[in-house]
């Protein structure tokens, strides 16, 4: 108890120093905290996207599909295997056809995916109930067909709302076809895999263009549904392998950020650690009359290295006190991203929102005082060398 009454009433003492170094050390608590929250955020509000545009509880994928090769889709298509089929009766499935096409939006010509998908489906966030308007009711085999498309393919090829274009694809016998396709709907997403170079159409009617009846390329399940082992040999990929690239590239950022904190927490220890030198150096008398006075050498040395621990408590309730605020203002309104974010490659959107647990806060908060603890603790070594008379008289080892 000694010992941390004159630890604190050293503190007060040294002044504007104090406070100096407790304000410093606040700076980086927040600047920690911001930083990985950041990234924490960032792969939260990702994953989220993903998952409620794409991803679902899962997707069962014919056997031949292979997403980054175009060339299996000719065969990458068949009938739902029966659990699937009754999945998706109950709606807690969404099949979808995936087949190769051109479209000619006034004259130019652009290679898209078409995916045709059950416009009442419910597991996707995309608008496909835009598809069940039909655009030009005719004869089924002569009238236009309702096509949803995203933001970027609209940017890319200059589409809007209304407009038509022609739309060309390869039947099941491999005979080319084309109609007439009207955009019922643009809409917008951060997840890019189900927006770019990507059309939607009604999946009955993309059965009937190919001649594929009961027909799909994968089906998509929904959350926290029971997973049936291979049915009909379709494999299953989970959420978590959907998601592994983006936590792969999220890990990488964790490194990058990491050492960030690392720059800003070295900053502070060395403002403590000059201040301990300092400390030493000027209280040679102090810490020679303390020992003439019966403190052993291991308690003056704790004297000093409590001093820093209380620095380093110091500056965790000052950076509650303006931190907590600003970090609750930045997780509440976001983080302006750049304009051409859709080019740094994952699912994210105009805004970041940092997401701060007690868990990091805790881990910031135990290693910002562990590392003030030590970085105090090792400029005091060389009191054990320190002798009472040479201290009263004001020398040094």
């Amino acid at each position: 108890m000694t010992i941390l009454k004159l630890a604190v009433k050293n503190l007060l003492g040294a002044g504007l120093r104090t406070w100096l170094n407790v304000f410093v050390l606040s700076l980086s608590f927040v600047l920690i905290i911001f930083s990985r929250g950041l990234i924490q955020g960032m792969n939260m509000q990702a994953e989220e996207a993903m998952i409620a545009s794409e991803v679902g509880g899962g997707h069962f994928q014919h056997p031949a599909y292979d997403p980054y090769d175009p060339l299996t889709l000719a065969d990458a298509h068949g009938p739902l295997p029966a659990p699937l089929a009754a999945l998706a009766a109950s709606g807690q499935a969404a099949p979808v056809l995936v087949i190769q096409g051109t479209i000619y939006p006034e004259g130019r010509l652009f290679a898209v995916l078409v995916k045709g998908i059950d416009p009442g489906q419910t597991i996707l966030n995309i608008p496909t109930s835009f598809l069940a308007r039909d655009p030009a009711p005719a004869p089924p085999d002569t009238s236009e067909i309702p096509v949803l498309i995203g933001t970027r393919l609209a940017k890319l090829t200059g589409l809007r709302k209304g407009d038509s274009f022609t739309l060309q694809w390869r039947d099941a016998r491999g005979t080319f076809d084309a109609l007439d396709a009207t955009v019922v709907e643009v809409f917008s997403t951060t997840v890019q895999t189900v927006d770019s170079g990507q059309i939607w159409v009604p999946l009955d009617r993309l059965r009937e263009m190919t001649g594929l009846p009961g027909e799909a390329t994968f089906a998509v399940l929904a959350p926290e549904t029971a997973v049936t082992p291979s049915p009909g040999g379709w494999v299953f990929r989970s959420p978590d392998d959907f998601l592994a690239d983006l936590r792969s590239m999220v890990s990488a950022k964790t490194i990058g950020s990491s050492i960030m904190s690392v720059i800003f927490l070295s900053l502070a220890m060395l403002a403590i650690f000059d201040t301990q030198v300092l400390s030493i150096f000027r209280r040679r008398r102090e810490i020679g009359t303390l020992i003439a006075l019966g403190f052993t050498r291991t308690k003056v040395i704790a004297l000093f290295t409590v001093e820093g621990f209380l620095t380093g408590v110091l500056a965790a309730l000052l950076a509650a006190v303006y931190g907590t605020p600003l970090l609750a203002w930045v997780a509440r309104t976001g983080w302006a991203m750049p304009a051409d974010v859709d080019s740094f490659g994952f699912a994210i959107g105009e805004r970041l929102f940092p997401a701060y647990s007690a868990g990091l806060v805790a881990g910031t908060t135990f290693l910002v005082l562990l590392a003030t603890t030590v970085i105090s603790f090792i400029p005091t070594r060389r009191i054990a060398k320190l002798k009472p008379t040479d201290a009263l008289r004001g020398r040094t080892p």
